[in-house]
């Protein structure tokens, strides 16, 4: 076996990632979830699950097969050494960057997010697992100094510091998006369960978790809040409820107009981002209207989640926390970047 790995063995070996984790049994899961949400309390089961789930399906052949066929891999002679510097919002959200890099024919380096090493080492351990090779391209470090290459995620401020420091390099640095949701009224009870998932896992932490709504009329808010009954559970994560118990109180003694059912406020707002425990609303006229003043705000959004014969292009419902692997974050393309490194 050699000791460099193929084009073809780098995306063979992700596809054996998938299988690898598919086959868990339930004690390594319960375990593994125990100890990430231990580390941080916002990892419950099911934001662990949910990751697990968005991961599984990243990994899926076809998918792998379908997001690679448009790029020519050259073999690469000299490999970039590519900093990653992850975030920790969500249960492994820095793996599709490092998945980007591997089979890209680089070697990552990874400086991982104190509030999801423990995930992400388990998924890295995973890997090597599966593929030995990737050992020797595979870096964990506490500082990033002197890469070819970075890729960083994280707010606004964060952005700014990486442009600093990393900006004369080539880099794909990834600074506050949110995501909203379009509503015309008309939609099924099962349609809103499903975009429930697209405002309340991972608790609204999410790039592509909806912080806004557009809707139609204010008459239709009452029903969506019933339909949100079936999501306070959000509201056992003492996180969670001590925002919501905050804003509320600020709402209250500001007598600023709201909406409320235990656990999720509603305000109507010219903004995108709300804070956790609440979601914005505004009312719009025309969807052609609004499809202008999306366009007008699209460098803030990741995604917009409707029904897309409402909005064309748009996210389906129950769909904005598993993006498939040409999905890009931001929508600037990881792979090309890779790639042209060279």
């Amino acid at each position: 076996m050699t000791a460099t790995l193929s084009s073809k063995e780098r995306i063979e070996a992700f596809c054996r990632l998938g299988d690898s984790l598919r086959n868990l049994n339930t004690e390594e899961k319960e375990v593994l979830f125990q100890k990430a949400n231990n580390q941080n309390s916002w990892f419950t089961q099911v934001s662990m699950d949910s990751a697990l789930t968005g991961i599984l399906r990243l990994l899926e052949k076809q998918k792998l097969e379908k997001w690679l066929a448009t790029y020519s891999f050259p073999e690469i002679v000299s490999p970039r050494k590519v900093g990653i510097l992850m975030a920790g919002n969500i249960p492994g959200v820095g793996f599709h960057d490092l998945m980007s890099v591997l089979i890209s024919g680089h070697t990552a380096v990874v400086k991982l997010s104190s509030a999801d090493s423990l995930f992400s080492n388990w998924l890295i351990k995973k890997l090597i697992e599966v593929e030995p090779r990737f050992e020797k391209h595979l870096q964990i470090e506490e500082m990033l100094k002197g890469m070819d290459a970075y890729i960083a995620t994280g707010s606004d401020n964060s952005a700014r510091y990486f442009n600093y420091y990393f900006g004369k390099y080539p880099s794909i640095i990834r600074a506050n998006r949110t995501s909203v949701g379009v509503l015309t009224g008309e939609e099924s009870e099962d349609a809103l369960n499903k975009f429930g998932n697209d405002i309340f896992l991972y608790f609204g932490l999410g790039c592509r978790n909806v912080s806004k709504i557009f809707v139609k009329n204010v008459e239709q808010l009452q029903h969506f809040l019933d339909v949100m009954e079936k999501f306070k559970w959000v509201a056992l994560n003492h996180k969670y409820l001590n925002n919501y118990d905050y804003i509320k109180s600020i709402y209250l003694v500001n007598s600023e107009p709201h909406l409320d059912n235990g656990f999720l406020i509603l305000r109507e707002s010219k903004d995108l981002v709300s804070p956790i425990g609440v979601l914005f609303y505004e009312v719009y006229d025309s969807t052609e209207d609004l499809l202008e003043l999306l366009r007008s705000q699209e460098s803030k959004i990741q995604c917009i989640v409707a029904d897309p014969e409402v909005i064309p292009g748009a996210t389906p419902f129950g769909e904005a926390q598993y993006p498939e692997p040409w999905d890009y974050a931001d929508k600037v393309d990881t792979m090309k970047f890779l790639i042209a490194l060279g």
